[in-house]
């Protein structure tokens, strides 16, 4: 696969949400904004200055650091990457010491039971893995409505979901195939509720199906 066949990091947690979202965005550039975007996108102003680092004596923090996977096929952009003064950790330019990284992710609304910005991470610290060579055992997300951190461990299950999911989307990108809409709850606060019409969709295939058992009797 060509470095121009790697797709954007950021999508993962897309497909894992819902892989007609993402398909919508990234294969069709249906985009539009709602209250949750919005606050992501302006949290996201922030956070992401390139030009920003803050160093302490045992900590050293970059914002909106480049990285990529060649394993995932995946490039995009961390947050935040804070490095800790550790004795198991790597070289930096220009630092004594060896340092450990540890990747934070920004989000804007609050912890959820499903793995969706998990995998994100996930995907976020295997780029760094890859780039220095070393084992990233967790990660934290921050969310930016409760203003707390959740601290996740990247476990053998989490990286095969991830593993998965971005082969998945791969996939979905070759076939240029936006998945049929499979209506649930969470579709409600979806930014782009009105262009995927989960609902009308679920009528227009129980409609389809009726009609073809009553042609069959």
């Amino acid at each position: 696969m060509l470095e121009k066949d790697y797709l954007q990091l950021s999508g993962i947690q897309h497909f894992s949400f819902c892989p007609r979202q993402w398909a919508l965005i990234h294969l069709e550039n249906c985009w539009r904004e709602n209250v949750l975007t919005f606050g992501g996108r302006k949290l996201h102003e922030k956070v992401d200055d390139p030009e920003f680092h803050e160093k302490r004596k045992d900590l050293y923090i970059s914002r909106a650091v480049p990285i990529r996977s060649d394993t995932l096929k995946l490039y995009g952009v961390a947050d935040v990457v804070e490095y800790h003064q550790s004795e198991e950790g790597i070289k930096l330019p220009d630092r004594a010491g060896y340092w450990r990284p540890l990747v934070v992710e920004y989000k804007f609304g609050q912890q959820k039971i499903f793995p969706w910005d998990r995998v994100q991470l996930c995907a976020q610290a295997v780029c760094l893995e890859e780039a220095y060579g070393m084992k990233i055992e967790s990660g934290n997300i921050f969310y930016g409505r409760t203003r707390r951190r959740e601290m996740v461990q990247l476990d053998e299950a989490l990286r095969e979901r991830t593993a998965i999911t971005a082969e998945a989307m791969h996939r979905c990108y070759l076939e240029r195939q936006t998945p049929p809409a499979e209506y649930r709850k969470a579709c409600d606060s979806c930014s782009l509720y009105e262009d995927c019409q989960p609902k009308l969709f679920k009528r227009q295939k129980a409609t389809h199906y009726i009609r073809k058992i009553l042609k069959e009797d």
